[in-house]
């Protein structure tokens, strides 16, 4: 290496990369603290949905059926809303190219049984997907320096039920990342409106039977209500927790690499010093006659 570079070359190569380990092992850091973050966040999240979804069961025989089934009736068919989310920034190998992949396979299914609304979360996934000439009816920034909040979950949900209400969409499908583990995500698609709640539950339900003091249909329609709330920022914080795993396992890999080559462009830069060194020395002894000038030894 040091006779193809030279010197020269190799400190200049030595000097970027020694520049650019610590914005490595930065990122590396920040992924790290997110992800967590965002692990944490999603088991206090699904614990509380647990909670919601513990609440039906007892509701069940209070419910009046031609009130809660008033979109039983049939209607024209509406579009069924698809949401991909992505990420707002790179540098997380191929995350979003997976979930572009799956995303068209299961576009392509949907599209062949009815008409379908795409939406988008993450400009990164936006513009993967406008590329591929996917005409995207509607789509919303990640926060780029903090994981997705409640408030945003508030937000789509309410604007989709809404939405549901009035029959402008038939159902709700979220596509994106799940984590899996450290090492782990995988593409997946759930429906989250209508909610695949159960309302009655066979043996499950509480001893002695629970006073309901107010209408059980309100209070059915505001635990659903929360419940997907909840689903949908349990899947930004799942989507999260994929994302910053992924670019912590690259950043470490980077910073792992950028270690390995410093240090073999440190011996590198040892070598051709001795070489200058020792070619030095041996100009220095051939002009000093200490070398060279006899072609045979004496008899």
């Amino acid at each position: 290496m040091a006779d193809q570079e030279g010197t020269e070359g190799i400190k200049a190569r030595l000097s970027n990369i020694r520049s650019v380990e610590p914005i490595l092992g930065a990122m590396r850091t920040i992924s790290l603290g997110s992800w967590l973050a965002a692990l944490k966040k999603r088991v206090r999240v699904l614990g509380y949905a647990e909670r919601l979804l513990a609440l039906l069961p007892a509701l069940g025989p209070h419910l009046d059926a031609s009130r809660s089934g008033r979109r039983m009736e049939k209607v024209s068919p509406a579009p069924v809303a698809v949401i991909v989310i992505g990420t707002e920034r790179g540098l997380c190998g191929a995350f979003n190219n997976t979930l572009v992949r799956y995303a068209e396979d299961e576009l392509a299914s949907m599209r062949a049984h009815g008409s379908v609304e795409l939406h988008t979360l993450g400009a990164r996934v936006t513009r993967a997907l406008q590329r591929l000439d996917h005409e995207i009816a509607w789509s919303r920034s990640l926060p780029m320096a903090a994981l997705p909040s409640s408030d945003l979950a508030i937000e789509l949900t309410q604007s989709w039920l809404v939405r549901y209400e009035a029959r402008e969409i038939d159902a709700v499908y979220l596509v994106y990342n799940t984590y899996r583990d450290a090492s782990r995500y995988e593409p997946v698609t759930v429906r989250l409106i209508p909610p695949p709640v159960p309302t009655s539950a066979e043996g499950n339900l509480p001893w002695p039977p629970p006073y309901v003091d107010t209408d059980p249909i309100d209070l059915f329609v505001r635990t659903i209500v929360l419940w997907t709330t909840s689903e949908l920022y349990r899947t930004l914080l799942d989507s999260a927790a994929a994302e910053h795993s992924a670019r912590y396992r690259l950043m470490e890999g980077a910073t792992q690499n950028s270690s390995r080559l410093i240090d073999e462009l440190t011996l590198s830069l040892q070598a051709a010093r001795q070489q200058a060194i020792t070619a030095e020395m041996q100009e220095l002894a051939a002009g000093a006659g200490l070398i060279g000038g006899q072609d045979t030894l004496p008899a």
